[in-house]
C-alpha cells in the first residue's frame, strides 16, 4: 500500500511506507513533528522481543533506507538503557 495509512487489523512494515515518506532533510510545514511511534524488531539486546520506539528521522544508507530510532533495551542485568541507533527499515514496523 502506497501513501501511508493502514487497513484495519494489518501492520505494515515501515519499509513499505518509505516511498511515501519525505526524506529527513526535506522541508516540513511549520509545527509538523517528524517523530513516529514504531516497533524495533531486532533490538540491540538480542532478546527476540520487539521493543517500542520513536522513529525520529530517515536516511538513505548503503543498503537502503534506515531510520534513526530511540528505544530502551535491557543491556545489563541491573536494568535498562536508552538506545539511539540507525536501524534498517525492514526491522521497523508501524505502531
Amino acid at each position: 500500500m502506497v501513501g501511508g495509512g493502514m487497513r484495519r487489523g494489518l501492520r505494515m512494515p515501515l519499509e513499505d511506507r518509505v516511498a511515501a515518506s519525505a526524506p529527513a532533510d526535506a522541508p516540513r510545514a511549520a509545527g509538523t513533528c517528524p517523530a513516529r511511534h514504531c516497533w524495533v524488531l531486532d533490538a540491540v539486546d538480542l532478546s527476540g522481543v520487539r521493543r517500542p520506539g520513536l522513529l525520529v528521522e530517515w536516511r538513505q544508507g548503503h543498503g537502503g533506507w534506515e531510520g534513526r530510532v530511540v528505544y530502551v533495551a535491557s543491556l545489563r542485568s541491573s536494568g535498562w538503557a536508552v538506545v539511539e541507533e540507525w536501524v534498517p527499515s525492514g526491522l521497523l514496523v508501524e505502531a
